[in-house]
């Protein structure tokens, strides 16, 4: 595989699918005000592109194991394009959502399958680098997405967001030149009931969190429940449980829940606080919001080689004590200058990237090369459900403590951030401390500890 060509066209790619998760957000109003819909209606136009995101992620990974790459790629790509045009005379909430759906149907290929392609075809000694690649597209994403929202919207109507995830056309070519052509297991089966299972606990538990609703929540549990007795009697189930039996893995996936708890919170929270104590417009939050996002990417080629040099667990614990210091500073002076949150996102942005990345390269180095699709696939659903489950928690917080000023709200919902960064990081040392007394010797490893 060319991986100087795939993975920078990659990271492309999926920078313009999670920005489309971010900069329809800044156009909601408009949507909401245009096509005369209700503010509980026009919310599904973001969800349902998240929960979508989210399970389609986990079903690329999955089928990756059976199916070639190039393939589902190619369908990918070929669904995320063709539902973007749909889009551009989306007039009407009944298409618009139909669209958002079917672009999430497609997006996920790019978050699910770029892991899997690194850890398949990248060299342990140079993976880190392009995972830290991968991470800083993301990130970037997150904080562009508004600023690339406004200008649209605003010159172009909401319409014309749709044209951006087109673009992902013009990639499809170059990907499918320059990615390896694979031998996999066709006879393996393909665990449709475990699948469907899997989407209804994701999506029952998704509506019950936002809509909250305690019926959603009981069928949520139920379905959960439900799934559990499957996998233990199924042969070959969708979520692969032996990927459960390696506590390395196990503990990494709870990190990983809990930094996108952190990073979409803070995502979540920044625009609010930014209008609501600074009263800045929608374009001057996106301004005030992206000098974080540029320098991560600009540290993403020295970071990947640190950790390649420096080992995993190194940056997982510098990134996630830098994320603590910054929500400190958010928690204590964010009204004293809108300038603290783009002074604290410059160093929380980089710190994100460098600990996701290490996170996943981590993930990739303890699963075995048989469960790499289904185990990093399962670890991208559970960390954007994470996030998911943060936006509507965070949003429910600061709507439901009584008695304090809109300004006291924000203070204490980023002390409960603060408290899930601080669990992170904690498990973060029992992990590093776990894996040094484990008896496998890995002192030979560039990326060892």
């Amino acid at each position: 595989m060319k991986e100087k060509i795939v993975m920078p066209l990659w990271t492309c790619c999926l920078f313009i699918v999670v920005m489309n998760t971010t900069m329809f957000n800044v156009s909601l109003p408009v949507i909401i005000r245009d096509l005369q819909i209700t503010s509980d209606l026009g919310s599904w136009v973001i969800s349902s592109y998240s929960i979508g995101y989210a399970l389609s992620t986990v079903i690329y990974s999955r089928l990756s194991d059976r199916i070639p790459v190039r393939k589902l790629v190619t369908v990918g790509l070929l669904i995320l394009g063709c539902s973007s045009v749909l889009g551009l005379f989306a007039h009407n909430f009944a298409l618009l959502l139909t669209t958002r759906i079917l672009q999430s149907a497609g997006a996920g290929v790019m978050a699910g399958l770029g892991l899997v392609i690194a850890s398949r075809y990248i060299p342990v000694e140079r993976r880190g680098a392009a995972l830290a690649l991968i991470s800083s597209g993301s990130a970037m994403a997150f904080g562009l997405g508004p600023i690339v929202g406004g200008l649209i919207s605003e010159y172009m109507g909401w319409n014309g967001l749709f044209a951006i995830t087109v673009l992902v056309l013009l990639a499809l070519p170059v990907l499918l030149y320059f990615l390896p052509r694979e031998t996999v297991n066709k006879e393996q089966p393909f665990d449709l009931t475990g699948a469907l299972l899997t989407i209804i606990n994701a999506t029952t538990l998704l509506v019950a969190i936002t809509q909250r609703s305690w019926i959603w929540l009981g069928i949520g549990i139920a379905s959960l429940f439900a799934h559990i007795l499957y996998i233990r009697r199924a042969r070959l189930p969708f979520v692969n449980p032996q990927v459960f039996r390696t506590p390395d893995f196990t503990r990494l996936i709870i990190i990983g829940f809990c930094v996108l708890v952190v990073n979409l919170g803070n995502l979540f929270l920044m625009p609010l606080v930014l209008a609501d104590l600074y009263h800045r417009s929608a374009l001057a939050i996106g301004l005030l919001i992206a000098p974080g996002a540029i320098i991560s990417a600009f540290c993403t080629r020295y970071v990947g080689r640190w950790i390649d040099r420096y080992g995993n667990m190194r940056f997982m614990l510098i990134g996630q004590c830098m994320l603590a210091a910054v929500l400190v500073l958010f928690m204590l002076g964010l009204d004293q200058s809108a300038l603290i949150i783009t002074g604290g996102y410059v160093f929380f942005s980089p710190a994100l990237s460098a600990s996701m990345a290490s996170l996943n390269n981590e993930a990739s180095r303890v699963l075995p090369r048989n469960q790499i699709g289904s185990g990093m696939g399962l670890l991208q659903l559970i960390q954007f459900f994470g996030g998911s489950v943060s936006v509507a928690v965070c949003g429910l917080l600061l709507h439901a403590i009584p008695g304090v000023t809109v300004q006291e709200a924000y203070h204490v919902v980023y002390g409960c951030l603060l408290v899930v960064c601080l669990i992170s990081l904690g498990l973060t040392l029992w992990h590093s401390k776990a894996s040094s007394l484990s008896n496998r010797d890995l002192t030979s490893v560039p990326s060892g500890r």
